[in-house]
């Protein structure tokens, strides 16, 4: 017979080890490729010596004049919080009860459960991986009662329960969830009826700009690529203005403000400069689908075969010179990513785990409520140990 203490063994010893792989390997393929581990977790920072430079100590001289001075490597300390990342499963008492007599069934529920969870962040940490930590997901340009106009839909999808925040945070609504939304006008529409229209003018002194976050998330995420290809501001507690290494190559190829075509010779030279300057070597390129289409144009165009690779978790690219390309719905339009995986690291506390109730118990009551939870959780962080070595190129016409 099945009973909550059966489910709650399930979920910790046969489960867990099994979401705990699809999580870390099969739900992004850039993030199967970067490296997990638990140094350099100091309590609940990450703080991590960075190398930079080369060791001073070389020079030539004389026969019998004085060597060289010793100048030894130069380090900067890289500080970053652990972020808190969860992924939680319900259940109906009623579907618990139902599937009591028959284990099969009982299954089946768990299985969609985790399938359900799987997807759902397979969604959401590919989003991370590509954004700079605030959550933000969309800037809202209109609205009414019961819906909002955005100007970006990528990072929105239904069934997504969203804060309503301005800039800096501060919460007009909170719990809301998308509905359902129409991608060719970007409109919104969500589960309630209490918005007001005057709050969202764009004209005027005074006058907020709104966006969606992932609820209770604003400035909680782990930090993407968004936040490692700037310019300015800090990096890993780092003012970037002064560790200039901090900066990676950004290319704009665009021409008269017109996206251009992409080219062998435009990836080449961004390669190039990676190793040369910063002996930095590329293992991995990732665009937007419009930018992966354009490049099979241009191979087309020359009546070039487009080698295909297969990567681990399960994962199909194209192939640049032994180098995988592929495609991902987060990198923004007109954009590439040409990246040095082996530079990238995930500090975490621990691998994924169930949380536990001092009774040793993952599957909790929902207060109040005729349900059962459980919650799945990982503190950590992702750090680029030479951002230097990473380049984007920008302005690339999208096909």
């Amino acid at each position: 017979m099945v009973t909550l203490s059966t489910a709650d063994n399930a979920l910790k010893q046969v489960y867990l080890g099994v979401v705990s792989n699809q999580l870390n390997t099969n739900i992004n393929p850039l993030l199967a490729r970067i490296n997990q581990t638990t140094s350099d977790v100091w309590g609940k920072e990450i703080r991590k010596l960075a190398p930079y430079g080369i060791n001073g100590g070389i020079g030539a001289g004389s026969e019998d004049g004085p060597l060289p001075s010793s100048a030894s490597n130069s380090y900067a300390q890289f500080v970053l919080s652990l972020k808190n990342l969860y992924g939680k499963i319900e259940l109906s008492d009623k579907a618990i009860r139902a599937s009591e007599n028959s284990t099969g069934a009982f299954v089946n529920l768990l299985n969609d459960e985790m399938e359900g969870l799987i997807k759902s962040s397979a969604f959401n940490f590919g989003r991370m991986l590509y954004g700079d930590g605030t959550g933000l997901l969309a800037k809202i340009t209109a609205a009414t009662t019961s819906s909002v106009t955005v100007d970006n839909v990528t990072n929105l999808i239904e069934g997504m329960v969203v804060d309503i925040v301005d800039a800096n945070g501060e919460s007009l609504k909170t719990g809301v969830r998308i509905k359902s939304i129409n991608r060719l006008s970007k409109t919104i529409n969500l589960f309630t009826n209490s918005l007001n229209a005057d709050d969202f003018k764009t004209e005027g002194d005074g006058v907020k700009t709104y966006y969606l976050v992932i609820q209770g998330s604003y400035g909680k995420e782990i930090t993407g690529l968004g936040e490692i290809f700037k310019t300015s501001g800090s990096l890993y507690g780092l003012d970037r203005a002064t560790f200039s290494w901090l900066i990676p190559n950004m290319v704009d190829v665009s021409k008269d403000s017109a996206p251009t075509d992409i080219s062998d010779v435009t990836m080449q030279k961004a390669i190039d400069e990676l190793d040369e300057i910063s002996n930095s070597q590329v293992d991995f390129i990732v665009c937007s689908a419009g930018v992966k289409r354009n490049y099979q144009n241009y191979m087309s165009s020359f009546r070039s075969n487009i080698n295909i690779m297969q990567l681990d978790g399960g994962y199909t690219a194209l192939s640049y010179n032994g180098i995988p390309l592929l495609s991902d719905r987060f990198v923004p339009a007109n954009t590439m990513y040409l990246l040095n995986t082996k530079e990238f690291n995930l500090h975490q506390l621990c691998d994924w785990k169930w949380l536990e109730s001092e009774d040793g118990r993952v599957i909790k009551q929902t207060p109040d409520k005729p349900t059962y939870q459980a919650t799945l959780v990982k503190y950590a962080d992702i750090i680029c140990n030479k951002p230097s070595g990473q380049a984007k190129i920008t302005g690339i016409k999208e096909s």
